[in-house]
């Protein structure tokens, strides 16, 4: 019988862990292990959503006015329990809370780090059985160990981000991250209940034939971004154009698709959202931090996501990202036509 050599994301994390000095003492290794063990868990419910009570409506809307699903509910639970259990994180920031939640007690007040998410990305497709996703950042807290956390551990450049990824629940599930020295990702063997890894150091396209927006709101989208997509739509040989168009309406899964391909994310500020719509500290920051690990790139149109200072915890952004010669390319346009509609 052949024997294949199988990794999985504990024993990756294990040998990873003397990269950086600050990974050095284990409490980072132990905090990834609880992001995987999270992420098994909302699987579990993610897979079994059909059969249970748990699709649809919870009856509540979220701080961003958005309809929460039972299933955004119960992955924040989840996420939060399991972050505060290993220790290392001293606060939580989440899309579905309208502050952050800081942990009380004495473990939690000298750690470290504070951890940001989307706990269930893309959701309004849950109960059509579309691929959905956990998004999530970690940063080095500002305030001194000891004490509480505040807004200001919060409000940091995405370039101060020392992990991010997100875990895609799909026809499989795959939790792909970065600690700044590449993107891993790992599949999910639901015969073994773990995470292995399948797709080491990921490098996305420089160039690609996919473009990812909902067209739907063509009308309202700046001058520089209709030009693009005519440009994405022209036939030309060479350059292997007409792109396809492709958008799933979770960012997770039109990312994911777009950094293994290559291809464009994009998501600009409009009529009905006048600065863009995509949160920046949980959605946008872990993202870009992931595409430029992978040799992509991701801007608002004019700024490197990343070096944008937050002013709010639920601050939005325009947002485009993938193959770096597609988004230059839209910098571009929008530089030349602007930003009007």
């Amino acid at each position: 019988m052949t024997k294949f050599e199988v990794t999985t994301l504990n024993e990756f994390i294990l040998k990873s862990q003397m990269e950086l000095d600050y990974k050095a003492d284990g409490g980072f290794s132990h905090m990834l292990h609880h992001v995987g063990t999270a992420a098994r868990i909302v699987n579990r419910e993610v897979n079994k959503a059909g059969l249970v009570d748990i699709l649809g409506e919870a009856g509540n809307t979220n701080v961003q006015g958005e309809d929460q699903k039972k299933l955004d509910i119960i992955a924040n639970e989840y996420f939060i329990d399991a972050m505060h259990s290993c220790g290392e994180i001293c606060a939580i920031a989440s899309e579905e809370n309208e502050s952050f939640v800081f942990f009380d007690d004495e473990i939690a007040k000298n750690a470290k780090y504070v951890f940001m998410m989307d706990p269930l990305d893309g959701s309004s497709n849950i109960d059509v059985n579309v691929s959905i996703g956990t998004i999530f950042s970690i940063y080095k807290r500002i305030t001194p160990e000891g004490s509480k956390a505040t807004m200001e551990d919060f409000l940091q450049r995405g370039t101060e981000q020392v992990a991010a990824g997100y875990i895609l629940y799909g026809s499989s599930t795959m939790l792909v991250y970065t600690t700044g020295n590449g993107v891993n990702g790992f599949t999910l063997d639901p015969s073994i209940g773990e995470f292995c890894l399948s797709h080491q150091l990921i490098k996305t396209p420089e160039d690609g034939t996919i473009y990812s927006i909902n067209e739907g709101n063509y009308k309202k989208f700046p001058k520089g971004v209709k030009k693009y997509i005519k440009f994405c739509q022209e036939r030309d040989s060479k350059s292997h154009r007409p792109y396809s168009s492709r958008y799933i309406g979770s960012l997770v899964s039109d990312f994911h698709r777009n950094l293994l391909k290559g291809g464009i994310f994009i998501y600009p500020e409009f009529e009905n959202a006048p600065t863009g719509k995509l949160r920046l500290l949980y959605e946008c920051n872990p993202i870009a931090f992931l595409a430029e690990q992978a040799g992509g790139m991701a801007t608002n149109g004019e700024q490197r996501i990343m070096e944008l200072k937050p002013s709010s915890l639920h601050q939005r952004t325009p947002f485009y990202t993938g193959s770096k010669n597609m988004v230059e390319k839209v910098e571009n346009y929008l530089k030349k036509y602007g930003k009007d509609s």
